[in-house]
């Protein structure tokens, strides 16, 4: 796991102590090692920066960026190919020769024998920068999901890359110039989805994508290797239920083996759900050693799992750590979100993933963490939502409900859970209904909230998925899958554990599992309102019902009452007329009601009080 940043600049003006200052930027990604290459040649200037946290390979031998023997191919890799070993002995067996034990090696002489086919070959997550000196060209490459992020900014006669916006920050070309789109999409969401980025011409290479920079002609190309889409299309599989939970096992199995490859210590976060529970069992039952388990608990019992992990931990029988943290602790880390997250990001459970990576690298390097299931097998409550919605969809008259959308609206102190009812009741479109479910402000409060009119009006880019021969829990579970997942879900397990020089890993997101599960029969994931069927049977193969049977818990915290309580003077200062004025992108007197309501217990919606204020907060950081 590491950070990497660098450019190809036609206009050769970067120099390498810019590219230095971008790379030590990102230091807290990789501490144990860091180096940058700079080239000039007859069309630009071409730089890489790597900063490298020691897993693999330990000696020197494992340092980025790296040569081919031939010196003809430069590469620099964030990430980790848990195959290495495999594609290694095939790559010797055809006549290359090793001088590291490190998968980037492998990555390389992969290259040199099979070009960028060689991605089809990888159980991994990464993101790839190779030149191919012979070629010209620069390739930029984002594993299958989009678990490793990988930005680009490419205007002017210059391209800029990085695994953090805050890199770009050292180099003179970049503009700090806020994308309208992508605002209104962090305040409808709470983060913002891919390809977009706060700033202009900045963008998130999309999961399962590479993009080549031809050096001739100055051309950047996109080019989608892998899509989860292609799966869910094929015939679904006659299958049983018990082979499937036979077959689920034996994937299962392999996927997180592999995500124990390393040569320093690994753990893996436990919330007690069905996830982490059946993460840590498998591994349990195949590893002779306790396996460490981390859990991070809180006093209020309506945010806590600490609980049900330890009950867990204790039937497995885990090397189990839990730390209560107090909530002084987690709201001390929110003035840290913006630094470590770049770009607005409202997701407030960044804030337990953080206490809990700083908890476990005490003493691991490496953390598992068991992200995907939810949108592998139906885990999340909207699902219920939306299958109730699609039957009431499907079976009412539209002029019924669109009469009770108007009752609703025309009730005395409407809030946004009423006008979300109204929305959702006139709607036809499932996918768009999730999106509304989804929603903190409408498209008529953005154009309140936001002074520049040019909005974001697409509720979803996902809509072409929407194919007639799928079910609507697939398209349900696609769209999730391409947007909710790697932009929100990865995006703030990637920044909380790099903030501490963790590695964190994602076993369910091998891509073998979803590329299996996507063909399954819908009733193997949602069986009659019983969310991740198939998971659960899996699960209590190896821990009882009566454990896991408990209520589905979100990883969040009260920032609502804490807002109002000890957040209540930073709120106040941040979000305040001064402020207001200096960035000129939100409408003051809009914001200053809305407060004025919330504060004085008027108004209930915590969130769009969070989202502006995480805005002003990571505005301070980087635009002031």
């Amino acid at each position: 796991m590491c950070g990497i940043t660098g450019f190809v600049d036609f206009n050769k003006k970067i120099y390498r102590e810019q590219l230095i200052n971008s790379c030590n930027s990102i230091k807290h990604r990789g501490p144990d090692d860091s180096d940058t290459v700079f080239l000039e040649t007859a069309d630009a200037f071409i730089g890489f920066g790597h900063r490298r946290l020691a897993i693999l390979d330990l000696s020197p031998l494992g340092h980025q960026p790296m040569f081919s023997d031939d010196k003809s191919v430069i590469i620099v890799l964030n990430g980790e190919i848990y195959n290495f070993k495999e594609i290694r002995i095939d790559l010797i067996a055809k006549g290359y020769h090793f001088s590291s034990n490190s998968d980037t090696e492998v990555v390389l002489k992969a290259y040199q024998q099979y070009g960028v086919d060689c991605l089809h070959k990888f159980i991994g997550m990464f993101a790839i920068i190779i030149y191919d000196i012979n070629l010209q060209k620069v390739f930029l490459i984002r594993d299958r999901v989009g678990v490793k992020p990988l930005y680009y900014y490419f205007a002017d006669g210059c391209l800029l890359f990085a695994s953090e916006l805050k890199a770009f920050h050292q180099f003179p070309n970049f503009k700090k110039e806020i994308d309208d789109v992508a605002l209104s999409l962090f305040f409808k969401y709470g983060y913002i989805k891919a390809p977009y980025t706060i700033f202009n011409n900045a963008h998130k290479l999309l999961p399962g994508h590479f993009a080549t920079l031809n050096l001739k002609d100055q051309s950047l190309k996109f080019v989608q290797y892998w899509n989860v889409l292609d799966y869910y299309k094929k015939p679904i599989v006659s299958i049983d239920e018990k082979e499937a939970v036979n077959e689920l096992e034996t994937l299962c199995t392999s996927a997180f083996q592999y995500r124990m490859v390393s040569d320093v210590p690994v753990g893996v976060f436990l919330s007690g759900g069905y996830d982490s529970s059946l993460l840590a069992a498998i591994l349990q039952k195949n590893n002779t050693s306790k396996i460490n388990t981390f859990t991070i608990g809180f006093k209020d019992e309506e945010f806590n799992e600490a609980n049900h992990a330890k009950s867990v931990a204790k039937h497995l029988g885990t090397n189990h750590n839990e730390y209560y943290c107090t909530t002084k602790e987690a709201e001390e880390i929110i003035p840290l979100l913006p630094f470590f997250y770049d770009e607005p990001f409202g997701d407030s459970s960044a804030i337990p993933t953080i206490l809990v990576s700083r908890f476990a690298r005490k003493q691991v390097t490496v953390a598992l963490s068991a992200d995907g299931g939810d949108e592998i097998f139906a885990g999340y409550e909207r699902y219920d939502q939306l299958t109730t919605i699609n039957k009431l969809q499907t079976k009412v008259p539209n002029f019924v409900r669109k009469a009770g959308a108007k009752l609703l609206l025309s009730l005395p102190g409407i809030t946004m859970k009423h006008r979300k009812m109204a929305a959702l009741l006139t709607e036809n479109n499932i996918l768009v209904t999730s999106d509304l479910i989804s929603e903190h402000f409408f498209k008529d409060d953005l154009h309140k909230l936001i002074l520049k009119k040019s909005l974001h009006n697409e509720p979803l880019n996902n809509f072409a998925l929407a194919t007639p021969d799928l079910a609507m829990l697939n398209s349900l579970l696609i769209a999730d899958y391409k947007t909710y997942l790697p932009d929100d879900i990865l995006t703030k397990v990637d920044r909380a554990t790099m903030s501490v020089g963790l590695e964190g890993r994602e076993p369910f997101l091998d891509h073998r599992i979803i590329e299996w599960a996507a063909q399954l029969p819908v009733n193997l994931k949602y069986n009659n309102g019983n969310k991740k069927y198939l998971l659960k049977q899996l699960t209590h193969k190896y821990l009882p019902v009566d454990i896991m049977n408990r209520p589905k818990m979100g990883f969040g915290i009260p920032f609502g009452m804490w807002l109002k309580g000890n957040l209540k003077p930073l709120l106040l200062e941040t979000v305040s007329e001064e402020n207001l004025d200096k960035q000129n992108v939100l409408n003051k007197k809009y914001v200053l009601d809305l407060l004025d309501r919330y504060i004085t217990g008027n108004s209930t919606d915590d969130w769009q009080v969070w989202l502006i204020f995480i805005f002003m907060l990571w505005w301070e950081e980087w635009m002031n």
